[in-house]
């Protein structure tokens, strides 16, 4: 059930990551955030995002760690996020941003990282 809670923390976290991030551009593009916009705003609402996101973030290493009786190495973690970090850059980009689409290169990049999983999980 470890496993379960901290890749569940991990995506969600990941999703506050990506609109923390991305969002201010598709927020542009809508006209809510315009180009005279003061940047220290943009980056005060990105930091609001961001708090959720270390929320779910932080007790997913802490609860995920084999140090602290979880299931993962350090290793297979980050391994872990940077695969939910990128599928769900993916979705987001995809559903959000007219015109971004994926290309054969961006499938060959996801089978490195799936094969980066197989391997991170070797004994």
């Amino acid at each position: 059930m470890t496993q379960f809670y901290t890749i569940a923390l991990l995506i969600v976290s990941n999703i506050f990551m990506t609109f923390a991030w991305y969002g201010h551009l598709k927020l542009q593009q809508i006209n809510v955030f315009t180009a005279h916009t003061p940047l220290i705003f943009v980056i005060l609402v990105s930091w609001l995002l961001a708090l959720p996101e270390y929320s779910c973030q932080v007790p997913a290493n802490r609860i995920g760690f084999i140090g602290n009786g979880g299931p993962f190495t350090l290793m297979q973690l980050k391994v872990i996020q940077e695969v939910i970090t990128l599928s769900i850059f993916t979705i987001f980009v995809t559903v959000f941003f007219e015109g971004e689409s994926l290309h054969w290169n961006h499938a060959a990049a996801f089978l490195c990282l799936i094969m980066a999983v197989y391997f991170v999980f070797l004994k």
